[in-house]
């Protein structure tokens, strides 16, 4: 019984096992290092020093290659006088297309190069080739081929006062030499044509001045900017320092595509946003002859020949180049689209009023050009004088733009090779 009353005395009951102690977070106590310090800025180069008071003037970045130097490898610039007005180059290598790369110019693949431009030609005229070339196949030489030629002449945009100096001078040939094969006939169509555009077959002389101020024109998307750009590289692999003027002061979209352009090829361009195009053009001509550039470009906003006060301001840009440079403009350019067949000839007989041109560029013959233009030129119809064609184009690619050769557009435009 006492037993039953004993107070019984509790087993001891284990203590729980404690959870380890979190660590701390390393490094919450400890000093926070002090930044370092930003490097020194390196001292500007003489060739970022603007040649302008209150103006910037960035160099062009050496890209290599289309310069002819190695990258990296900056050219010698001399210091350039003040202009008339302030003016920016800002032709940066991040804002660049992606374009196509210059042509390989080693004697190995120069004949491949010139056989792939001779079918690109060929090609882009293919239109009045297949039409003209198919009318002598399988036919008799007479009055029938005669009729359907000058139909397809016309077609082509000769015009009537070509296409009629063309027969005529055709069937004096057949009829003096008793042709009778109509292939043989196609042949000397070719021999004639070709001695017809030939007075058009001018070689441009990079170096009959220093530097070469040209000044370029042309209607909008004439593919004026663009010829610019292939121009420029096409100077500097024949060893010719360029300067670009944008002188489309009106439309910033022209002035950014001049830049890319300048950018690409290494070439500094000479801008305002906004102003007076002449002043560009005047100050991008003192730039040149300061520096001693070979070639300085300068080009004008688009205009039709119709909007009489662009035009005025034309003949305003070429009287201001005058007084930087009393010989200057020495070329006169006027860049026309191969598509626009009869109009092309009002754009070069306007034109070439109001500023004397001197040379043409023919572009997008790629397209649904018909080639027969150029013939109507070289003979002197609806009043225009026979102005030198200085390179074609047809293509998009920098090799794409090449100069005139009478006797090749007379092949493709017939639809035979050269």
């Amino acid at each position: 019984m006492l037993n039953f009353f004993k107070k019984k005395t509790p087993a001891p009951v284990p203590e729980p096992a404690q959870a380890p102690t979190p660590a701390e977070p390393a490094g919450r106590d400890a000093p926070i290092p002090a930044p370092a310090a930003p490097a020194p800025e390196a001292p500007p180069r003489p060739d970022q020093q603007s040649p302008w008071p209150s103006a910037r003037v960035e160099p062009p970045v050496d890209l290599g290659g289309a310069s002819g130097r190695p990258p990296g490898q900056a050219a010698a610039q001399a210091p350039a006088a003040a202009p008339l007005m302030p003016a920016t180059a800002t032709a940066t290598a991040a804002d660049a297309p992606a374009l196509s790369s210059p042509p390989e110019t080693s004697a190995a693949v120069e004949p491949a190069a010139k056989k792939s431009w001779l079918q690109r030609l060929k090609q882009g005229l293919s239109r009045t080739g297949q039409s003209i070339g198919g009318l002598f196949v399988g036919v008799k030489v007479d009055e029938n081929l005669f009729e359907e030629l000058e139909t397809a002449l016309i077609m082509a945009d000769a015009g009537v006062e070509a296409t009629e100096a063309l027969l005529t001078a055709l069937r004096a040939r057949v009829k003096k030499e008793r042709i009778e094969d109509a292939a043989q006939v196609r042949d000397v169509l070719r021999q004639i044509l070709a001695d017809q555009l030939r007075p058009l077959e001018r070689g441009f002389d990079l170096h009959r001045a220093q530097p070469l101020v040209v000044m370029i024109a042309g209607v909008n998307g004439a593919g004026k900017t663009t010829s610019i750009g292939k121009l420029a590289n096409t100077f500097q692999r024949q060893g010719a320092s360029v300067l670009l003027a944008a002188g489309d002061t009106f439309r910033a979209a022209a002035r950014q595509q001049l830049m890319e352009w300048g950018a690409r090829n290494s070439v500094t361009v000479i801008a305002q946003e906004g102003g007076d195009p002449a002043a560009v053009a005047f100050d991008a001509v003192n730039a040149g002859r300061a520096r001693g550039a070979g070639v300085v470009m300068v080009d004008t906003a688009g205009r039709l020949p119709t909007q009489l006060h662009l035009m005025e301001e034309l003949r305003k840009i070429r009287r201001v180049i005058g007084k930087a440079d009393a010989a200057a403009p020495h070329e006169v350019l006027l860049v026309v689209d191969g598509n626009t067949g009869q109009n092309a000839l009002a754009q070069i007989r306007a034109f070439d009023a109001a500023i004397n041109l001197t040379g043409l560029v023919v572009t997008k013959l790629d397209g649904t050009a018909k080639g027969g233009t150029l013939a109507a030129v070289a003979a002197g119809s609806q009043g225009v004088r026979p102005i030198p064609v200085y390179w074609i184009g047809v293509g998009e690619g920098l090799e794409d733009l090449q100069p005139f050769v009478a006797d090749e557009f007379a092949a493709a435009l017939l639809g035979m090779s050269a």
